[in-house]
């Protein structure tokens, strides 16, 4: 196994991860800009995509990391499923009855990722996933593959290893491991799919554009208990394209599609970049 890997079994990731949101978090004036100017030229971020491309006018470095782009910066595919991030696609294929494939030698189950729900895990028996991996340099916000209605979401306590390609390649059940919030929707054409937003080192919390805490923030708080709510009677519809939430630091979003809903673009193959609104199939 990789020293690295080692490393992660051993450091305090929580403590880690909770000191780096309040880092995030801080209105530093001056250290925040100097911050964010080096974090751009480090991973060559491109704020001439950016909604506000000053970087001085960012109190936070969450603010900077969860910017807004352009109107019309990414336009959207004409098909049945486009893809809701930025990122590179770690995997994607077919559920073989409940096993999603993570690396070479590793699989998860479909009913472990969501956190024991029999019932939600069954309709994804024989389906399809994604999992799509988001980098520091990404945009970080997270759209809707379809029209959806939301009806439940839950918040599963779990690990916090990094999400990086070699950690998937060494951690067993790595995405049904770490920290995630499990959405549940709806749809007309496609029937139920899940869309699980993962938590990682350093990810200090993730959001979505329902949630009624403040600044929709989901985590913190963190606890030892999975926490649910159900939509069934609040009627959230979110439209292709839409804005459906957003990670504090960066991460991974793996989808669920039920059986016969999904053929993927023959674009599509692992390690390759890719933007939101491109066809995904």
């Amino acid at each position: 196994m990789p020293f690295s890997i080692i490393l992660q079994y051993l450091i305090p990731k929580q403590a880690i991860t909770i000191l780096a949101g309040k880092f995030a978090n801080l209105k530093g004036g001056k250290l925040t800009t100097t911050v964010i100017a080096w974090f751009i030229k480090r991973y060559q971020v491109n704020m001439m995509e950016a909604a506000n491309p000053d970087i001085s006018s960012y109190a936070t470095f969450n603010d900077f990391f969860t910017r807004p782009l352009q109107k019309n910066a990414r336009p959207l595919a004409k098909a049945n499923f486009i893809c809701p991030v930025d990122g590179a696609i770690s995997q994607f294929g077919n559920i073989e009855q409940d096993h999603i494939f993570q690396a070479k030698n590793h699989h998860y189950s479909s009913l472990t990722l969501l956190a024991g729900n029999q019932a939600l895990a069954n309709k994804f028996q024989n389906g399809s996933f994604a999992c799509l991996y988001l980098s520091p340099k990404d945009y970080h916000r997270i759209h809707m593959p379809c029209d959806g209605t939301l009806k439940s979401m839950a918040y599963v306590p779990g690990d916090l290893f990094s999400v990086n390609p070699n950690t998937a390649a060494n951690v067993p059940n790595l995405f049904a491991r770490n920290e995630r919030v499990v959405c549940e929707f709806e749809s007309e054409q496609h029937g139920t799919f899940v869309m699980v937003l993962v938590g990682a080192t350093i990810v200090g919390s993730m959001a979505t554009v329902w949630h009624d805490s403040p600044n929709t923030v989901i985590n913190p708080p963190r606890g030892k208990n999975i926490r649910t709510w159900s939509y069934l009677d609040k009627n959230i519809v979110l439209k292709q394209g839409e804005e459906m939430g957003k990670f504090l630091l960066g991460s991974t979003v793996v989808m669920l599609f039920e059986k016969g809903t999904l053929s993927f673009n023959v674009d599509w193959y692992p390690a390759r970049a890719i933007k939101l609104g491109e066809k995904m199939g």
